[in-house]
């Protein structure tokens, strides 16, 4: 499996995930989900690179430019609720693509343990397609294989590029262990190496979606 992890390069993107990541900064809400949101765009350009192209013809005022354009189609696939910005960055980019939306909550059996739940999905035909699924925070990767395995209800897809911002040691080996391995690549911002006893990403950056949207009862 094909794994990126941006945090090995030097790119502004280090910026955009060092903000979510400060105890201050990411107080602000509007600004936490405006981040959420330009690292989904730097991530669609990097992942565009990966599709296939084909020469077309444009016609402008004066003549034919010949383009080399994407023949993909693609269905992003986001996690609610923190997804919601981050998923709004790759459709900036990918703008004709198909989308699809997979409610999954953990439900805790006490103060630390938990299993993990599907109660929605809304999606299209994803058959033949290139399926880029979209979470900020891959903590133990139980919740992407079970949004995944809720879309294969939709067909089976040509690709998939899972696509998160912070991810754990743990949830990447749970990914490579748990994903078709010659067709699926893993983009994260960034790797941690652990997890607290609640299973949040350590050092992480809290709950995603509370510093999106407020806090949940």
């Amino acid at each position: 499996m094909k794994i990126v992890n941006f945090a090995e390069r030097n790119s502004e993107l280090n910026r955009f995930i060092a903000e979510i990541r400060d105890i201050n900064i990411q107080q602000d809400r509007l600004r936490f989900r405006k981040n959420l949101e330009r690292i989904g765009e730097v991530m669609s350009y990097e992942i565009s690179k990966d599709f296939r192209y084909s020469e077309k013809e444009v016609t402008t005022p004066l003549g034919t430019a010949h383009i080399n354009t994407a023949d993909d189609a693609i269905v992003i696939g986001t996690i609610l609720r923190a997804g919601v910005p981050y998923h709004q960055g790759f459709l900036n980019y990918f703008d004709r693509a198909e989308n699809a939306f997979v409610s999954a909550y953990r439900k805790y059996k006490d103060k630390l343990n938990f299993e993990i739940f599907i109660e929605y999905i809304a999606s299209p035909r994803i058959d033949g397609k290139v399926l880029i699924l979209t979470d900020p925070m891959l903590a133990t990767g139980g919740s992407m294989e079970l949004a995944y395995k809720a879309l294969l209800t939709k067909g089976e897809p040509e690709y998939i590029h899972i696509a998160s911002i912070i991810a754990s040691q743990k949830a990447v080996e749970y990914i490579i262990s748990n994903f078709p391995e010659k067709k699926t690549t893993l983009w994260v911002g960034a790797i941690d190496p652990g997890l607290d006893e609640h299973s949040y990403i350590v050092p992480g950056l809290g709950d995603a979606g509370d510093l999106a949207y407020g806090e949940k009862d």
